[in-house]
């Protein structure tokens, strides 16, 4: 018996002590897949050709050697953070990460425009999930799009998502499994805003346009996604928690929920249980505020911790859609993929192996004395044996050797981009 399993054997006898069983934590982990964002790989540049600055309150900062340019070897570089993190993975898009073969303005989108895209996923046996967007572009300038006041500038960004939404469904019917299409808009103001109403009420119209196209749920799930504030809007978001959770409640759509969108002192895990009895599916945006949306790489953390455990508590795993957002250039951003989706997946694990009925039974008898100290003790549990087992029958590196792999490949690919 070699090392590892000798942990392993351990750690399962440890854990079966308080009721859990390893070997069904780790089968349901392995069912379960996260969603890269393409946009890591090359600071959300996307493959448009315009050159744009970014905007709207998007914002890469760093300037670490080797991002992606081309879909060739940003596709390379997903292979490479996929192999290197255990468990399914399906791949997040923007509509500007199209292959498009000359100048196609965002309201000319198309499915084809994918074609590179599917066949990539077909050979890999991966989902992909889609993203309107409504950011760096001339025509969101002026902080507005679907609430703009100008009418024309509202139908344009109609147009465009609904053409993000036919490709969404194209991919969705193309890879056999449901493309999850999110809405994130930047409107806002910067000062004090007097006709709130106003945008909101152009905002809801423009919404009531765009999702009056249905397509069947095998293909498409809709879910918008709200903010607290952005560059350029701190003082008033359009698209507010409120509203949207009102919109998605009373539509039937899916609500996103992003880790880095709220106030730092409320707890997103605690929005879990209250949103999914009325929303039709719930994605979590995975990533890291520090201070503000600064879309840090996600660590397992706290927060991260209580998010994966409410999802696992309330047995929502498969309505709950797990997706990673952030763009940190500062750091080798393959590893920024790494890390982040093997916090994401360690935190899922410590959630299923939680002993959660004997934790339910000691709040139900209202020993809350008992109930905190089983919780601090479980922390100590040995997590990490059954985590490197998990690796080892995944075929991926454990924790003291993955990066080596990146630094390889860095050498051998990144190294060698202009």
């Amino acid at each position: 018996m070699t090392r590892l399993e000798k942990a392993y054997e351990l750690a399962k006898e440890t854990y079966a002590e308080y009721g859990v069983d390893t070997d069904e934590a780790m089968k349901t982990l392995a069912s379960k897949p996260i969603s890269l964002q393409c946009w890591q790989g090359d600071d959300v540049r996307g493959f448009e050709g315009r050159g744009a600055a970014l905007s709207g309150g998007i914002m890469a900062t760093g300037n670490y050697p080797g991002k992606a340019s081309t879909p060739v070897e940003l596709r390379s570089d997903l292979e490479e953070a996929m192999r290197l993190a255990p468990g399914p993975h399906r791949l997040s898009l923007h509509a500007s990460y199209g292959e498009f073969g000359g100048p196609v303005d965002r309201d000319g989108v198309e499915p084809r425009h994918f074609d590179g895209w599917i066949a990539w996923a077909k050979h890999h046996n991966i989902g992909l999930d889609m993203n309107a967007t409504l950011f760096s572009h001339p025509r969101s300038d002026t902080g507005f799009t679907l609430s703009s006041k100008d009418a024309s500038t509202r139908r344009f960004w109609i147009e465009h998502v609904r053409c993000s939404r036919r490709v969404a469904a194209h991919l969705g019917e193309e890879l056999g499994t449901p493309c999850v299409h999110n809405l994130w808009i930047p409107d806002g103001m910067k000062d004090q805003c007097v006709d709130r109403a106003g945008y909101r009420s152009l905002l809801i119209d423009s919404l009531d346009t765009i999702f009056a196209e249905k397509y069947p749920s095998t293909q498409l799930i809709d879910t918008i996604e709200s903010k607290l504030f952005g560059l350029g809007s701190e003082a008033f978001v359009v698209g507010s928690h409120d509203l949207y959770l009102g919109y998605a409640a009373s539509r039937g759509l899916g609500l996103c929920v992003d880790m880095g969108h709220y106030h730092p002192t409320e707890s997103v895990g605690d929005k879990v249980s209250a949103l999914l009895p009325f929303v039709k599916d719930l994605m979590i945006h995975v990533s890291r505020g520090v201070r503000w949306d600064s879309d840090h790489v996600p660590v397992t953390d706290d927060q991260l911790r209580e998010v994966t455990s409410e999802v696992v508590r309330f047995g929502a795993l498969g309505k709950v859609h797990l997706a990673l957002d952030y763009f940190d250039a500062s750091i080798n951003r393959i590893a920024a993929w790494v890390v982040g989706e093997r916090a994401t997946r360690k935190a899922l694990l410590s959630a299923l192996l939680e002993p959660t009925d004997r934790l339910r039974e000691l709040e139900d008898s209202g020993d809350y004395t008992g109930r905190l100290a089983l919780l601090e003790e479980v922390r100590s549990l040995p997590l990490g044996a059954v985590w490197d087992k998990l690796c080892f029958e995944s075929g991926v590196p454990n924790d003291r050797s993955w990066m080596r792999d990146v630094k390889r490949y860095e050498k051998n690919m990144l190294s060698k981009r202009g």
